[in-house]
């Protein structure tokens, strides 16, 4: 036995309208509420909570029903997916951990045994619980977190204590799991594939397990990403719904579970290949963040994420740059002419970072050679990149530059000199994807090598973001020579390198791109500074994604941009108008050769980005609102100010309607009691065309309350397909 045994005790925590109630008994930590604020408690409150949640008997359970602790163990009769899957060649496979010490926010709970249970409440605060079975010898610590914002998150780390012959312990999986209420029963997570990320899809939750394993070596365009559970029928604004984010950037699993029990789950973890993860005696292994939002409505959901990552020291400001990135506008054609004339055309427009893409170094002159040799290109670039990164410099604009660390082409000279830097197994390379297969970074002289050469490119050039790059799965991703999975290693490394670049290079910004966006999770936006929604940049496709990406991440992480006019992946064509209209709700960019820009296109596209500068502070600020909309044909959406003072919405026809008038839109969020002015924003020259009565050029604006907009709406523009417009709401001095 241990030599100390924690008292029991409970801990309340609370943070923007949400609680969270956990219990010690002497083994793991039980959470006996997750979801809205219970108000301030007393130990008697807590006890008698404890009281009314216990578990009954029913025919063929066991004789002392417990609850299940946030690492469900097997030993407490739990029969769904437990909390730990491992042993030592077969043994110590079901431990019995007994709680050891807490501490919250570093401080030890100190607990005087015998008497009443007592209760220790807080704020926003983070409770660590350490536990030990001596028998099975493992020690574990289980972290519990509730963030500002009302986001918990949790984590644990597992420890070998065995010593002697076969102590070694192989760990097959470790998962967290929050509790789920009984009227939590309808499911909604996303699918998705290349350029159409993020695509929404509901179930009911039924007795069984619903799995979403990534086994890309990444996230996925296919990602569950936020894997929510609620009242049957919820929306945007009404349901109670929980939420849960596994923050890992390679094989992970998100789960709801109903056993047969009546007992849901909602949890997560890291996906761990066949002998990746084996524990010497004293080594370690740290599961990744497992985040919980709860909230009515989705939106609210969203909002809790969002406010936990504004809430961190390093998170972007508001005034993020317009950026523009050439790659559809040269692809790998590295014309200095022509680049020096989109700088030129950039910094007129407005922007204010220029983006160099894929084909400025080695043999990469398309995508079949070069990747992974990391020097420029002398044959393209005689005199370096020093005269475009001058002239974009000296224009005013911030200079980027694209990379693609983790990939390697077979056809470059680093792969021939260390083809054991490249991940196989099986004596074999794995199928080859976009030309290219992955670089081992678990490997120290790999490693070193890629960290090194992409920090001399950074030492030489004024550099201040990296677009980083990432373009297809780890298959049979083995380590040299033994071939066993490398998955959690490259994870790691991967992470370590951005986080020593940025070390040595302060100020510099990353982007996350991956195929688009295959890797969207809270474990690379830990390190970077934006995501890149989708290749896609289709304004109708991007609606969709926009919209569904927010639902984890605000605006001014998300790469929009305003892309040509024929897309260069759909092949559809959309005026100016709804392309801006679309990317204006995250952190601005521009896909297009503006080389070919018509002067009025060019005009418009001015008048866009200034109007982005001059309301960025508001739309990448402001609170998430998804306006719940019967017909399907419409999408709305927009920021309010946190203090309801005003806001941005848009209206957006995605299709065509079975009606003439799809019915008026209500605009949520603002201040009931207060009158605001609405307006349509609008840079297209033909509005009229579209105009609702109560617009005109005259009197281009209507007055309403707050109640009002709320709870009546306004007549929308009667928009074709693929249009869209904003209404700015602005209030009326009283």
């Amino acid at each position: 036995m241990p030599e100390t045994v924690l008292p029991d005790l409970r801990i309340l925590l609370r943070s923007d309208g949400t609680a969270l109630l956990v219990e010690l008994t002497g083994g793991l930590p039980v959470i006996l509420h997750w979801g809205a604020d219970l108000g301030e408690l007393t130990a008697q409150d807590a006890a008698a909570i404890a009281a009314a949640t216990a578990p009954g008997r029913y025919a063929s359970s066991t004789d002392h029903p417990t609850q299940h602790a946030v690492l469900p163990e097997q030993h407490a009769a739990w029969t769904g997916r437990p909390g730990i899957s491992g042993s030592r060649q077969g043994r110590d496979w079901s431990p019995k951990f007994t709680g050891t010490a807490a501490s919250l926010d570093g401080a030890p709970i100190e607990v005087t045994p015998g008497g009443e249970t007592p209760l220790v409440t807080a704020g926003p605060a983070a409770l660590l619980v350490e536990a030990t079975d001596d028998v099975a010898r493992l020690a574990l610590k289980v972290w519990i977190e509730l963030c500002t914002g009302g986001v918990v998150r949790m984590r644990a780390e597992l420890t070998n204590t065995a010593t002697g012959e076969n102590a070694d312990y192989q760990l097959d999986d470790l998962v967290l799991a929050y509790p789920l209420p009984a009227v939590a029963r309808e499911i909604l997570d996303f699918a998705g594939r290349w350029g159409k990320e993020r695509t929404p899809q509901r179930r009911e939750l039924v007795v069984g397990t619903h799995l979403r394993e990534g086994r890309h070596g990444r996230t996925g365009a296919d990602a569950a990403t936020v894997l929510h559970v609620g009242t049957p029928g919820f929306s945007f604004t009404e349901g109670e719904i929980w939420g849960v984010h596994t923050g890992w950037s390679g094989n992970h699993t998100h789960y709801a579970e109903r056993s047969y029990t009546g007992e849901q789950v909602l949890g997560g973890g890291e996906l761990l290949l066949p002998g990746e993860v084996v524990l010497r005696t004293g080594e370690s292994y740290t599961s990744p963040w497992i985040y919980g939002s709860y909230g009515i409505g989705l939106d609210q959901v969203a909002r809790r994420f969002h406010r936990m990552l504004r809430a961190r020291p390093q998170h972007v400001d508001a005034e993020r740059p317009v950026t523009l990135n050439v790659w559809e506008a040269v692809y790998f054609d590295h014309s200095l002419p022509k680049l020096l004339e989109l700088a030129d055309r950039a910094a007129a427009l407005g922007v204010e970072r220029f983006v160099l893409d894929d084909g400025w170094f080695g043999a990469r002159r398309n995508d079949h050679a070069g990747l992974g040799d990391w020097t420029v290109s002398a044959d393209v670039w005689p005199d370096g990149l020093h005269p475009l990164v001058d002239k974009v410099t000296g224009l005013g604009m911030q200079f980027g530059l694209w990379f693609e660390p983790e990939m390697v082409n077979l056809d470059s000279d680093v792969a021939r000199a260390h083809p054991e830097w490249v991940m196989a197994t099986g004596g074999r390379l794995p199928v080859e994807a976009r030309h290219q297969q992955v670089l081992n970074l678990g490997i120290p002289e790999c490693y070193d090598y890629i960290r090194d050469a992409i920090s001399a490119i950074l030492d030489e050039y004024d550099i201040g973001y990296i677009k980083w790059d990432h373009n297809r799965d780890l298959v049979d991703a083995g380590t040299s020579p033994t071939g066993i999975p490398g998955v959690h290693a490259q994870t790691l490394a991967t992470y370590r390198l951005i986080d020593e670049l940025k070390a040595a290079h302060p100020g510099l910004e990353i982007e996350s791109c991956s195929s688009g966006g295959a890797r969207v999770d809270l474990g690379i936006l830990e390190r970077t500074d934006r995501v890149w929604v989708s290749d896609n940049i289709d304004p109708l496709d991007r609606q969709q994604m926009n919209r569904w990406t927010t639902q984890l991440i605000p605006p001014e992480l998300m790469g929009s941009h305003i892309a040509s006019g024929r897309s260069h992946t759909t092949g559809r064509f959309h005026d100016i108008g709804f392309r801006a209209a679309t990317a204006v709700f995250g952190h601005l960019g521009i896909e297009w050769d503006l080389t070919q820009a018509t002067e009025d296109e060019l005009d418009q596209l001015r008048g866009w980005i200034e109007f982005f500068k001059a309301e960025r502070g508001l739309l990448l600020r402001g609170d998430l609102l998804r306006v719940d909309y019967p017909d399907t044909s419409v999408y709305a959406n927009g920021v309010v100010a946190p203090d309801r003072s005003r806001g941005i919405f848009s209206i957006a026809s995605v299709a065509r309607s079975d009606v003439n008038a799809t019915g008026l839109v209500r605009l949520p969020g603002l201040d009931r009691d207060r009158r605001y002015r609405v307006g349509i924003i609008s840079l297209e020259p033909a509005l009229d065309r579209f105009a609702p009565p109560w617009w005109s050029p005259q009197k281009p604006y209507i007055d309403l309350t707050g109640a009002a907009l709320a709870s009546v709406g306004v007549q929308p523009p009667s928009l074709p397909p693929e249009q869209a417009v904003l209404f700015r709401v602005d209030p009326l001095s009283d």
